[in-house]
């Protein structure tokens, strides 16, 4: 149990423990992307019960971008003051919490008037459609992820992370199924990490190396000629390089069809059955020193315990375990080691779907 409930650093930030609560979209944000009681009400009983680092769901950072309904934004600089008490509380109950900032690209849903949704390239495709973006409209978004970052900052957040993941912008940038431009920004590996290499700049140049700065990635797509393990190792490394403070790797996209997806369900108390991306795990660490955030269908106390003290991961991140169970970690921490009673059918997501926001419907 010690090194679960370790004090530890990402960068300037000092965790309680290595549990993260991964981003997960609620569907309960207000209309315009503000922050609602009831999103503050979530995070401050996430973090009672001792959660060490919460990362937000996806805020949009242009109306251009959202992809969800109820979905967070932070756009604009009047929606700095709508997070603050959330924080504020949060930061009281001993956890720390930053703010997961997001493109839909071609997943988005055109909420302005007249605008087609856009990606790296022209795509018509079950669940995407969206024209090539031009490299001014490129340049725009870095500048846009720049901006969401500030705001980010002088909201009080602890750090941002970038959504690099589940075939969002960013990662129809990194992925040869998406992007199949021929200028700089597509072709090679390097060229489909650009935009996140010059996002990453241009957050650093305004906000500082003191400033945490994360990203989710696709360990795979687990689509026909996408993002794979080696180009996940790849990136990693670039990212590294440019001074990336932690990776969280997850995986698949919305036209994934895997035994990985999160619509798996996982019964009993196999434990074989946990940690969906364990091999991208092992890949990952024996090339990449920069700190691991591995989620993925861990609900088991021991499967996580292993999984710090064997060094497969530096950070344990769960998602729907804490729809059901907000008060999960503390309920390990003092001893009950029972697994988590989610069972993984990704039923808490239909009442999101319809607007009705984000709750476990098993037993209800």
């Amino acid at each position: 149990m010690k090194q679960l409930f370790e004090k530890t650093k990402i960068n300037q930030m000092e965790l309680k423990n290595r549990f993260v609560r991964s981003a997960t979209w609620e569907g309960l944000a207000n209309t315009d992307g503000s922050c609602s009681k009831e999103i503050i009400d979530m995070m401050i009983e996430l973090s009672k019960g001792q959660v060490g680092l919460i990362i937000s769901s996806h805020a949009y950072i242009n109306p251009t971008g959202q992809s969800h309904i109820r979905q967070l934004g932070i756009y604009n600089d009047y929606l700095i003051d709508s997070y603050k008490s959330m924080i504020e509380m949060v930061h009281h109950e001993g956890s720390k919490i930053i703010l997961q900032i997001n493109h839909g690209g071609g997943r988005a849903m055109g909420q302005l008037k007249d605008t087609r949704s856009f990606g790296p390239s022209s795509l018509e495709i079950k669940d995407y459609s969206c024209r090539e973006m031009t490299v001014s409209e490129i340049v725009q978004t870095i500048e846009d992820f720049k901006k969401a970052a500030v705001r980010a900052n002088n909201s009080g957040f602890d750090g941002i992370q970038l959504h690099g993941a589940h075939g969002f912008l960013l990662s129809e940038f990194l992925s040869p199924f998406f992007n199949r431009r021929k200028d700089h920004y597509g072709g090679s590996i390097e060229n489909r990490a650009r935009i996140i290499l010059e996002i990453l700049q241009a957050i650093r140049s305004e906000l500082g190396r003191q400033f945490t700065i994360i990203i989710k990635l696709n360990s795979d797509d687990f689509i026909k000629n996408g993002f794979t393990p080696i180009e996940m190792v790849q990136v990693s490394a670039l990212l590294e390089k440019a001074g990336m403070d932690a990776i969280e790797l997850s995986g698949g996209t919305a036209l994934s069809v895997s035994k990985y997806s999160s619509e798996r369900v996982s019964k009993g108390d196999f434990q074989e059955d946990e940690v969906y991306y364990r091999e991208a795990a092992k890949l990952y660490k024996k090339e990449i020193n920069v700190p691991l955030i591995l989620v993925g269908g861990i609900r088991s106390y021991e499967v996580a315990k292993d999984l710090i003290e064997q060094g497969k991961t530096d950070y344990i991140a769960l998602s729907r375990p804490f729809i059901r169970e907000p008060g999960l970690i503390k309920r390990w921490q003092k001893g009950d080691t029972r697994r988590a009673t989610c069972i993984s059918c990704s039923q808490c997501f239909i009442p999101t779907r319809a607007g009705e926001g984000l709750y476990c419907v098993v037993d209800k």
